[in-house]
C-alpha cells in the first residue's frame, strides 16, 4: 500500500496541478494575447513555391499574406463626380469623425465611430519594407519608390503619406487612396488567473475584421460565459486544423462555452491569434440565437482601416490597386464598370458569369454607380463559343462578315469572373476607332435609318423589364448560349483561380500540388475559348489574383506555343514587377514551363511582399495576329 502511495507521488512529482499558475505562465500572456499568425502549407505546395521564389522570399510573402494591405484604395466614379470632390468630402467625414491627419484613431468612416484606445497608437503609422524592418512615416516615399531594388522610381511613389491622397500613377488620377496603421500592441487586460472576456470569430469574419469590419453574429463561435452586453471582450481566431480524415475543420460547435483555461477549443492553437478587442452589442445568448446583427462592435484593432460602407455611394468604388491597373489593359463586378466608367458609359459592355447571384451583383452595382452600358448574360465561359447554326435563328442568317459589322457595334465585351470580352477605347491612348475596322462613334450617319442587333436586344430588354436598378433587372437574368468566333475586339479572361493573392489570410492548408495543377488545367480550357472570340488584331488580357505560377507564368507559356499568331505586348501603366523566369519538374515527371527570358517585363506580377504592399496579382496582355 505504502509503496504504491510513493510511485504515485513520485509520477506526479515535477508535474504542475493547475494548467496556469506562477509567474512563467503571466510573462507568456504577451506572447498569447497578440496578433502573429503563421500560414500553414501543404508540404509539397511548399516546395513548389520555395523553387519558385526561393526559402527567403517565399516567407516574406507568407507573411505578408497574413497582413492585410497598410491602405485603402477607392476609385472615383468619374461620371458623378471628381477626384478632387470626392476628396474634399472624404477630409470633411474624417474631420467629423475626429480623425484628422492621424491613423492612430482610425475610425469606420461609414459610421463615424471613433476607435477608443487604451493605448497611445503610432502616430506615425507604419510600413514593412522587403526585409520586414518597419518604416516611419518618413521613409514611405523611399522604399515604396524602390519597389525590391536601390533605385528609386517616381512612378513607384504612389502610396499615400497623408490619411486621404490622390494617386500620381500616370493615367490612374482618378484613385485616392486611404492610409491605414498598424500593427499595433492591445492591453486585453489580462490579470493572474482571469483571463479576458472572449469571442472566438471563423477564420473568415477575422480576415474581414482585418480589413475593416464588424463582428456579425454569424461569424461567432465561442464566448465566454457570462458575457452581457456592453462587455469589453477579446476577439481570438479559429482557424481550421488537420484532422486525422486529411481534412480541415475547427472542430468547434458553436456556441461553445469558453473557460479561459487550457481546456478551451484551440487554447493553444489561439496563441497570437487575437485581432483586437471591441464591445458585446448582445449578450451571450443573444449572439447565438439572432439570425443577424452586429455581435461585437471593434473599437480597439490590430489594424486600422477605414470601412466604407454606405460612404459616397454612387461617387466612389472600394477596389485594390491591381483589379484597377487590369481595366487599363482591359477589366468581374468592378473591373466591369470600371471599364464602363473608361468608356464614358457609351457602346455596351456584355457582362457574363455562370452564377446567377454574381450576375445579379453587377447589375446592382452597375445600377448604383450609374451605368446603363453594360448587358448581363448567364454564361458558362467554357461555352463561350457556339457554334454558327446556334445562333443564326436569334441573331442573324448573313454571313460571317455581317455578323462581324454587328458585333463590332458593340464598344465592350466583358465575361465576368469567368471569361470577359472587352472592346473598349485603348486606355495607353489608341481609341477604337483606330484599331476596329467599323465604330459605333463613327456610324451616326447609320443611326438614323439602322439601329444595330445589339441595341435593339438592349432596347428590348429595358421595355421588358422597366426602369430599376441597371434598367432591370429585378431577379431577371437573361441566359446565353454564347458567341460566334471572332465576335470581339478585345476579351478579358479574369480566371477563377485559387486565389492565393488575396490577403489578410489566415489559412492556407487546403490547396495541393494536384488541386493547383487542377486549377491551372481549367485556366487552359477557359483561355482556349476565349482566343476563338477575338478578331484578328484584338487584344486578349488575362488575369488571377494569386502568387501561383502554375495558374500565371505558365498560362502564358502554354498560350504561346500553342497559339503561334498571339504576342505579349507591353501594358500601361505598368506598375507591377517583372513574371517568373525557369520552369519546375513535378514529381511524376512533368515540366512546368514559366517564362523566357526577355518575357518577363512583358507581363505585371503584384508581390504581396513588395513595398507597393498589394494583393498578389497577375496580368498578361496578348495581341491576336493574323493567323499564318
Amino acid at each position: 500500500m505504502h509503496s504504491k502511495a510513493r510511485r504515485l507521488l513520485q509520477n506526479l512529482r515535477g508535474r504542475p496541478l493547475f494548467t496556469s499558475q506562477g509567474p512563467a505562465s503571466l510573462m507568456d500572456q504577451s506572447e498569447r494575447y497578440c496578433f502573429n499568425p503563421v500560414l500553414k502549407w501543404n508540404p509539397q505546395v511548399e516546395e513548389y513555391f520555395i523553387k519558385a521564389y526561393g526559402a527567403e522570399h517565399f516567407a516574406r510573402i507568407s507573411t505578408a499574406l497574413t497582413r492585410p494591405s497598410c491602405y485603402s484604395c477607392i476609385r472615383v466614379n468619374t461620371l458623378k463626380s471628381t477626384t478632387d470632390a470626392v476628396i474634399e468630402k472624404l477630409h470633411a467625414i474624417a474631420e467629423e469623425a475626429g480623425l484628422g491627419e492621424s491613423t492612430g484613431d482610425m475610425s469606420l468612416l461609414g459610421t463615424h465611430t471613433v476607435v477608443d484606445s487604451d493605448k497611445p497608437p503610432q502616430q506615425n503609422g507604419s510600413l514593412t519594407n522587403a526585409n520586414g524592418d518597419k518604416c516611419p512615416e518618413g521613409q514611405y516615399k523611399k522604399v515604396l519608390g524602390s519597389f525590391g531594388g536601390d533605385t528609386v522610381d517616381p512612378k513607384r511613389e504612389c502610396l499615400p503619406s497623408s490619411l486621404i491622397s490622390k494617386s500620381n500613377i500616370p493615367g490612374l488620377d482618378y484613385v485616392v487612396f486611404i492610409r491605414g496603421s498598424g500593427p499595433h500592441d492591445i492591453d486585453y487586460g489580462y490579470a493572474f488567473d482571469k483571463p479576458p472576456k472572449e469571442v472566438i470569430v471563423s477564420r473568415k469574419c477575422a480576415e474581414a475584421v482585418l480589413r475593416g469590419a464588424q463582428v456579425y453574429v454569424p461569424g461567432a463561435m465561442a464566448c465566454s460565459a457570462h458575457v452581457e452586453k456592453g462587455d469589453v471582450v477579446a476577439v481570438s481566431v479559429a482557424v481550421e486544423q488537420p484532422c486525422p480524415d486529411d481534412t480541415w475543420n475547427v472542430n468547434m460547435t458553436r456556441g461553445t462555452v469558453l473557460q479561459g483555461i487550457q481546456i478551451d477549443p484551440l487554447y493553444n492553437e489561439r496563441n497570437g491569434m487575437y485581432i483586437g478587442q471591441g464591445i458585446a452589442m448582445m449578450s451571450r445568448a443573444g449572439i447565438f440565437r439572432a439570425s443577424e446583427g452586429v455581435a461585437v462592435d471593434m473599437k480597439n484593432r490590430v489594424y486600422r482601416l477605414p470601412s466604407f460602407n454606405d460612404v459616397l455611394r454612387g461617387e466612389i468604388f472600394l477596389q485594390n490597386l491591381p483589379s484597377v491597373v487590369t481595366a487599363h489593359a482591359l477589366a468581374p463586378g468592378g473591373k466591369t464598370t470600371a471599364i464602363a466608367i473608361l468608356m464614358k458609359d457609351e457602346g455596351e459592355i456584355v457582362a457574363a458569369d455562370r452564377s446567377h447571384n454574381k450576375v445579379l451583383d453587377i447589375q446592382k452595382l452597375a445600377a448604383e454607380l450609374g451605368l446603363n452600358c453594360i448587358t448581363t448574360y448567364k454564361l458558362d465561359a467554357l461555352k463561350s463559343v457556339c457554334k454558327s447554326h446556334e445562333l443564326s435563328a436569334a441573331i442573324t442568317s448573313n454571313s460571317g462578315d455581317s455578323f462581324k459589322s454587328d458585333a463590332t457595334n458593340q464598344n465592350s465585351s466583358t465575361v465576368e469572373s469567368q471569361t470577359e470580352k472587352v472592346q473598349a477605347d485603348d486606355i495607353a491612348g489608341l481609341r477604337m476607332r483606330d484599331v476596329c475596322n467599323v465604330n459605333v462613334k463613327n456610324e451616326k450617319s447609320r443611326e438614323s435609318t439602322y439601329a444595330s442587333r445589339a441595341e435593339l436586344r438592349k432596347s428590348m430588354r429595358r421595355m421588358r423589364n422597366g426602369p430599376g436598378r441597371n434598367q432591370c433587372k429585378g431577379t431577371r437574368v437573361e441566359n446565353s448560349k454564347g458567341f460566334l468566333p471572332h465576335s470581339f475586339d478585345r476579351v478579358l479572361l479574369d480566371a477563377p483561380c485559387s486565389a492565393l493573392g488575396l490577403r489578410p489570410r489566415l489559412f492556407s492548408g487546403e490547396e495541393t500540388i494536384e488541386s493547383l495543377r487542377n486549377h491551372a488545367k481549367y485556366q487552359r480550357r477557359m483561355f482556349d475559348q476565349a482566343v476563338q472570340l477575338v478578331r484578328p488584331g484584338g487584344v486578349i488580357v488575362y488575369s488571377t489574383c494569386t502568387i501561383n505560377p502554375g495558374e500565371n507564368e505558365a498560362l502564358v507559356r502554354y498560350a504561346l506555343d500553342t497559339y503561334k499568331f498571339l504576342s505579349l505586348v507591353p501594358q500601361h501603366p505598368r506598375v507591377g514587377g517583372p513574371g517568373l523566369v525557369g520552369s519546375f519538374e513535378y514529381s511524376d515527371g512533368y515540366i512546368e514551363e514559366w517564362l523566357k527570358p526577355g518575357e518577363e517585363e512583358l507581363v505585371q506580377r503584384f508581390d504581396p511582399s513588395a513595398p507597393l504592399d498589394t494583393i498578389g496579382f497577375f496580368i498578361a496582355k496578348f495581341v491576336v495576329n493574323k493567323e499564318t
